[in-house]
């Protein structure tokens, strides 16, 4: 039985210590490129909604997070491999417009804004949620240099509609949702 090559062999190689790092076409890039900030981003939101699927345990989400997670990877492989990059590499939005349609159907309609905070799994889901928000702010400024990373600012846009979905859904099962109210004036 054949065994895989070793992906890293060596993980101290020195050559990221002057501030640039490679990409998977073979280029080097400073660590402040819009594309290098890209793959932080969804490497950030990735560990995130890693640390949702722990707090959360066996629930049925954990599945539908896990395909999430695998999706943000093989986002961060189409991003660093640039011009070699396929657009087969890119999930499709219909599963996850699916999910979304699925899990707010039973919702009730929102009369209030929501405040990130409740239980420890609702307040990571909110973390994963804004992360993921963040990073899409952040792919859409590589977007202006490359506009084949588009589809993955739009999939951000959308599973940070989804973790706002699925945290109302963990909020209505254990009841640990905050409101936001408004502020009394005092007469």
């Amino acid at each position: 039985m054949m065994s895989e090559p070793a992906r890293l062999s060596r993980i101290v190689t020195r050559t990221g210590d002057g501030g640039l790092t490679g990409m998977a076409d073979g280029c080097r890039l400073p660590k402040t490129h819009p594309r290098v900030v890209a793959l932080g981003a969804l490497d950030e939101l990735n560990a995130h909604i890693g640390l949702l699927r722990s707090v959360l345990g066996d629930l049925a989400q954990g599945e539908f997070l896990a395909e999430q997670q695998h999706a943000l990877f093989d986002l961060g492989g189409f991003i660093a491999m640039a011009s070699m990059a396929q657009d087969e590499m890119l999930p499709r939005l219909d599963p996850l417009d699916a999910w979304i349609e699925h899990h707010n159907a039973n919702l009730p309609p929102l009369k209030e804004f929501i405040l990130p905070g409740g239980s420890p799994a609702l307040a990571q889901t909110h973390i994963a949620r804004v992360t993921a928000r963040r990073a899409e702010r952040e792919l859409w400024a590589l977007v202006a240099e490359d506009t084949a990373i588009e589809p993955i600012a739009v999939y951000l846009n959308r599973l940070s509609d989804a973790l706002f979905v699925l945290a109302r859904v963990l909020g209505q099962q254990d009841g640990s949702v905050v409101y936001w109210r408004r502020a009394v004036k005092s007469v």
